[in-house]
């Protein structure tokens, strides 16, 4: 089989309208397709270096994104759309997707362009100097793949001193009709987050199903060759590659989570454990976020399940909220406050990553195991991400744009409207409270009740100070020092506070010493 690129399309003699279909906007039913009429419009897609090169993307981000496009552009000619697709490896790629646009541009002559709106704020501003400078009309859309349009957030968000989560989740499942009985929610309340918060015991967990991995075929197996020489010096590996990269698969992926993880998904989504990557939770963000899965389709598949009494409500609400709740409102928070949100540090961190977020090689059990995951497979679960690797570097004080660098780069779900709030805002409280109320910042011994990775680890929890003491441990006692007065005004940090009041200065004293060769050491 030819690879899309090699294939001749079929062209208009004169093109109306050149439809722009980005990495992450692999759906047939998209609304930059709506209206397209094969005798006179084109679609056009380009894979270029700078998307994997602008950070320094994991080659299983990379391949997922190039083995979907790849397969999405069969799906389209097999429709009988007419197509022009540039691979990566194509003589004469430009390596950017405006110089690409602009080359296509020239060469069709389109009276216009459409696109849907993209995910990434340096991505529409590229491809909205592009049309202004051949002075083309850009038809951009609003994305269909949510339940809300950046407007309406912007309109809930309008004159309210304080954003929360919350509030819109229920704005949203009220104005959908999604978990109701009537105007009530289901179960007589909205969220059952309290009711989600196990851990595995001793023995671990149990008879967790396998993943649902799909094996690579012929153009996913081209793909992967092609990251593995061009992209040789990247992190991670492609041994493990399995993810959906097809709207058929993300399907399966869905029928298999309702029916084999969600009845466990609320019980155990805090919780983690040593060598187990998928345990309970779905691995659909990766297609939700390429737009192979309609999260309409995912939130009415785990309500369904509820319906028929096969996954109890904490755990059906517990799903939907990430979906309905978290995934609207990040999107929301990310396109009303770029592009200066991405330079914000309300903490004014300013350390470095530490090199081994990119090789895992760490003394630290917990975060080993998440980094190592996260090269070999481009995914971590959100309590690993949040509460281990971001976690960490919130308390050692990397600076939060170094932070959300990596994070887009190593995970296979990473586009950046979801990733940068959920990194710079909720990861680190570089955002200074706009996105979470308050820091996620905890000690070892939160690690230690959600998982089995102290037993094994060299550092004790417990300890703050000597040397075995828990670097988690001591950096947070730290961080609560070096930020109390601005901590102080936070009524949610209130307890810690007390807590932090009861070290004398002597304690204090050896906190900071102890945290500063640390992280002396790290850096």
């Amino acid at each position: 089989m030819a690879e899309p690129a090699r294939l001749q399309p079929v062209l208009p003699a004169k093109v109306r309208n050149l439809v722009i279909v980005l990495g992450d906007q692999l759906d047939a039913q998209s609304c930059a397709l709506l209206g397209f009429d094969a005798t006179q419009d084109v679609v056009w897609m380009a894979e270029v270096a700078e998307e994997s090169t602008h950070v320094w993307s994991a080659k299983q981000r990379i391949a997922v994104f190039l083995s979907a496009m790849r397969h999405f552009a069969e799906e389209l000619r097999e429709r009988g759309l007419a197509l022009v697709y540039t691979c990566l490896d194509d003589p004469g790629n430009l390596g950017t997707l405006p110089a690409e646009l602009a080359q296509a541009i020239a060469q069709l002559q389109p009276a216009a362009l459409v696109l849907t709106a993209p995910g990434d704020w340096r991505v529409l501003q590229g491809l909205r100097a592009v049309a202004k400078q051949h002075d083309l009309a850009l038809d951009l859309r609003d994305d269909t793949h949510f339940f809300s349009t950046v407007r309406q957030f912007a309109a809930h968000a309008e004159g309210r001193k304080q954003l929360r989560l919350e509030y819109w989740y229920r704005e949203l499942r009220r104005k959908h009709g999604i978990l109701m009985d009537g105007d009530e929610p289901v179960g007589g309340q909205w969220n059952f987050d309290a009711d989600n918060r196990e851990a595995f015991g001793k023995a671990g967990p149990q008879n967790v199903p396998p993943p649902t991995r799909f094996a690579p075929d012929t153009i996913t197996q081209e793909v992967m060759a092609l990251v593995n020489t061009r992209f040789a010096s990247h992190p991670g590996s492609l041994h493990s590659f399995g993810w959906p990269v097809t709207r058929a698969q993300a399907l399966i992926a869905l029928h298999a989570f309702i029916e084999q993880r969600l009845p466990l998904f609320g019980q155990y989504e805090d919780a983690m454990w040593s060598g187990q990557v998928w345990l309970y939770h779905s691995h659909l963000s990766c297609a939700l976020n390429l737009k192979l899965l309609n999260p309409r389709e995912v939130v009415q598949a785990a309500e369904d399940a509820y319906r028929r009494g096969q996954a109890p409500l904490a755990a059906v609400e517990g799903f939907i909220r990430q979906i309905l709740g978290w995934r609207e409102y990040v999107r929301g928070i990310y396109w009303t406050h770029m592009p200066d949100y991405l330079e914000r540090n309300a903490l004014d961190a300013q350390a470095a990553l530490p090199a081994w977020y990119w090789t895992g090689q760490t003394e630290m059990a917990c975060l080993k195991d998440a980094i190592t995951q996260t090269l070999e497979h481009g995914y971590a679960h959100h309590i690993q991400r949040l509460m281990v690797t971001g976690l960490y570097a919130l308390l050692l004080g990397v600076k939060p744009q170094a932070v959300h660098a990596w994070y887009l780069s190593v995970y296979v779900d990473a586009v950046e409207w979801v990733e940068l709030p959920n990194t710079l805002g909720m990861g680190q409280f570089g955002d200074g409270g706009l996105m979470a109320s308050k820091p996620y910042v905890a000690s070892g011994k939160y690690i230690q009740r959600m998982g089995n990775h102290c037993k094994g680890c060299r550092y004790d929890p417990a300890q703050s100070t000597g040397p075995k003491a828990c670097p988690y441990t001591t950096l947070y006692w730290d961080f609560l020092m070096r930020h109390e007065s601005l901590l102080k005004k936070n009524p949610r940090m209130a307890m810690q506070l007390k807590n932090l009041a009861r070290l004398d200065a002597q304690a204090r004293d050896a906190i900071t010493v102890q945290a500063d060769a640390h992280r002396h050491a790290q850096l």
